[in-house]
């Protein structure tokens, strides 16, 4: 049995509230948040201790592991508080919003020999697993372009963060989690359309090794909108993370000589495959790995070091040389 904590139970840190109390072979011993009113309703909604200071709960609690899921600006504090208390990390997207911290954070882990897991929640999609599964198995050929699309309205939560570091970081995250590689040039259009504390919108342009890459991002649009298209050559692939659907084109194509003698290709109808997915809820499946990392010593899917890389690169997009 594992005995985990949640340390911030806003609105992403209350799902992992609720899972990690559904979960088997998991104890969820407490939960902190500086909101003691709905702190301490959650508390007794789920059978745990609440505690207004994560501090005093980590000193007296038997507490194994904890998801960290507090605003980006108090990850390195805590999760370093955490490292050094011995406590496997569960740390939720961005790593960190300055590359030294990122740092800082990934050490202490190492030095600690504590399990560090960045959250980084659509490498747990299912239809990411697939097509992840598709791309290695060289069904769409060699990846020439990636597009992503991933937009929607102005989340009030979101006190700290840009739309790059909010909602850019995932897809550069699956990036480079398909193509097995960083990008080599980043290029990118930003602004302010609604707010004007930090960009609300941004396109950004990535180079990989004979791929290239193109996010979408803004918090302006009036329909939320998760999408992904990939063109290889042997064929195409559109997937939806909201719906987790997985579509496949296979391309037909014949290589021949015309009447002049010239090389030509003719492409036939494509072969359409709506590719069966079994769906589940991401994040569940990203806890279920965090406890089983924790189990048998295995590798996170996604390492403090893989979180790091996609920090690196929103941070040139935002032109932030932290």
């Amino acid at each position: 049995m594992i005995n985990v904590a949640v340390i911030g139970t806003g609105a992403m840190g209350r799902h992992h509230v609720r899972i990690y109390s559904e979960l088997e072979n998991v104890n969820l011993v407490a939960i902190s948040d500086l909101d003691e009113i709905n702190g301490k309703k959650l508390a007794e909604k789920h059978s745990c201790k609440f505690y207004a200071d994560f501090k005093a709960m980590l000193d007296t609690e038997e507490i194994d592991a904890v998801s960290v899921v507090v605003p980006t600006k108090f990850h390195t504090s805590v999760a370093l508080y955490c490292a050094n208390k011995g406590k496997h990390i569960l740390l939720e997207k961005p790593i960190a919003d300055k590359v030294k911290d990122a740092e800082e954070i990934i050490s202490a882990c190492k030095k600690n020999n504590v399990l560090l897991l960045v959250g980084h929640i659509e490498r747990f999609n299912p239809a990411i697993t697939e097509l992840k599964r598709q791309i290695d198995s060289g069904t769409l050929g060699k990846i020439t372009s990636i597009i992503s699309k991933r937009v929607g309205l102005f989340p009030s939560r979101i006190k700290d963060a840009d739309v790059v570091v909010d909602l850019a970081v995932h897809d550069i995250d699956i990036f480079n989690y398909l193509l097995k590689s960083t990008p080599e040039k980043v290029n990118s259009n930003l602004g302010n359309a609604l707010i004007d504390d930090r960009p609300d919108y941004a396109n950004i342009l990535l180079k990989y090794d004979g791929t290239s890459a193109f996010i979408e991002v803004n918090w302006t649009t009036p329909v939320k909108i998760r999408t992904l298209s990939i063109t290889g050559t042997k064929g195409y692939a559109e997937l939806n993370y909201i719906t987790q659907e997985l579509v496949i084109y296979e391309t037909n194509l014949e290589k021949e000589f015309d009447s002049f003698g010239d090389f030509i290709i003719k492409f036939g109808e494509a072969e359409h495959k709506n590719i069966e997915i079994t769906k589940s809820e991401p994040l569940k499946n990203e806890l279920m790995h965090f406890i089983d990392c924790i189990g048998t010593g295995a590798i996170p899917k996604v390492t403090g070091e893989d979180a790091l890389e996609a920090l690196k690169v929103c941070l040139i997009v935002t032109g932030d040389k932290n």
